[in-house]
């Protein structure tokens, strides 16, 4: 797709440097750090991979068919990248990932092929990644299943006197187990601390009437799945907390209900936000409704209330409301859904009802 992209916009070569997307075009998983890493794709010839030496046998296993070019850490990158793609074709015309590549190594792009000009190729992989193929959307399924597992991990962990830390470790180590890792950084967060949308576990004790927070997700074969779930250790201590959790948990099925193709992103966050502001509790509602969800656990649609994009059949994102009353509770309830041809497959499916965890 990207071949045929550079043929219709006459662009000579496209170089894609993010790891994600780089998994997405060779099947190949890779953090380099400061190391290049790349496919170049080229409008009349095959692609090439550049790569840390030590994983071009990692690359060609994981599937990458073309040629895997190699550099090693006394190696100058640029210049091996620079002659491969001289092999190939004379780059006058590249895109790249703006949003990636930094002023650094766009000034390196720049040098190498001299008289370039550079251009945006962001969108275009945005687009390809949107709607998910039926062996992606598997994939999907699978992680969010484990997502669902961790959730019950976590609420058979609380007691009182246990520390956020202590069942986020938990929770971790039985993924470890089963063989996955986590998505992004889990959050544990007990009581009042829920109410920061992105706060850091710590050694917070939970105590009888917290709510508590879980947000965490798990990758499965390169694909991501994003849960948030609230319960209580105990019967909440008061009304309100009851109330807040209803609020978002309306917000969210009311939300979901509403998921079909055609629907306006901003549209969805409308209503999932009506629901909240109804309740009273607007203000606390301070974060879009949701994002998408693939090989990244943050990528397009970002579902916001200024999106005007529609939702298309065989996209997969993330329905997550929140009240965050930093005086009361801090609850949010997140499910991953899939955009059907009518309508939606929710892909999480750990309850939704209030889960009431009895002290041991």
């Amino acid at each position: 797709m990207i071949q045929t992209y550079l043929k219709e916009q006459n662009i000579d070569a496209a170089f894609i440097t993010t790891p994600d997307n780089v998994f997405y075009l060779s099947g190949f998983k890779s953090d380099p750090h400061e190391r290049l890493l790349g496919v170049m794709v080229f409008k009349d010839a095959d692609p090439f991979m550049i790569c840390p030496k030590m994983e071009v046998p990692d690359a060609l296993a994981a599937g990458w068919n073309f040629k895997a070019v190699g550099h090693d850490d006394k190696e100058n990158a640029w210049e091996i990248l620079k002659n491969t793609a001289a092999q190939y074709a004379t780059v006058q015309t590249l895109a790249i990932e703006k949003s990636h590549v930094t002023v650094e190594r766009l000034e390196l792009l720049e040098a190498i092929f001299s008289g370039v000009t550079i251009s945006g190729l962001d969108a275009k992989i945005a687009g390809m990644r949107l709607v998910k193929s039926a062996d992606e959307l598997e994939k999907m399924r699978e992680a969010a299943k484990l997502a669902d597992y961790a959730i019950q991990v976590g609420c058979d962990e609380l007691a009182e006197g246990k520390t956020e830390i202590e069942v986020l470790s938990a929770i971790e180590t039985a993924i470890l187990k089963k063989g996955y890792y986590m998505s992004f950084d889990t959050m544990v967060l007990t009581g009042l601390n829920a109410a920061s949308p992105h706060g850091t576990p710590g050694n917070t004790k939970i105590q009888k009437g917290d709510l508590v927070l879980f947000d965490l997700g798990v990758i499965y074969e390169g694909y991501c799945s994003d849960i948030t779930r609230t319960v209580a250790f105990g019967e909440p201590r008061n009304d309100e907390q009851r109330a807040i959790y209803e609020a978002v948990r309306a917000s969210n099925e009311a939300a979901i209900n509403a998921v079909k193709p055609g629907v306006r992103a901003m549209d969805l966050d409308k209503t999932s936000r009506d629901v909240i502001e109804n309740a009273g509790y607007g203000e606390y509602y301070t974060h879009r409704m949701g994002h998408g969800l693939g090989i990244s656990v943050h990528e397009e649609p970002s579902m916001h209330g200024a999106n005007e994009k529609e939702v298309v059949e065989g996209m997969v994102f993330t329905i997550e409301p929140g009240i965050y009353k930093g005086d009361a509770a801090g609850v949010r309830i997140e499910d991953d859904v899939y955009v059907t041809a009518d309508g939606v497959d929710i892909l999480t499916s750990f309850p939704k009802e209030l889960q009431i965890i009895e002290p041991k």
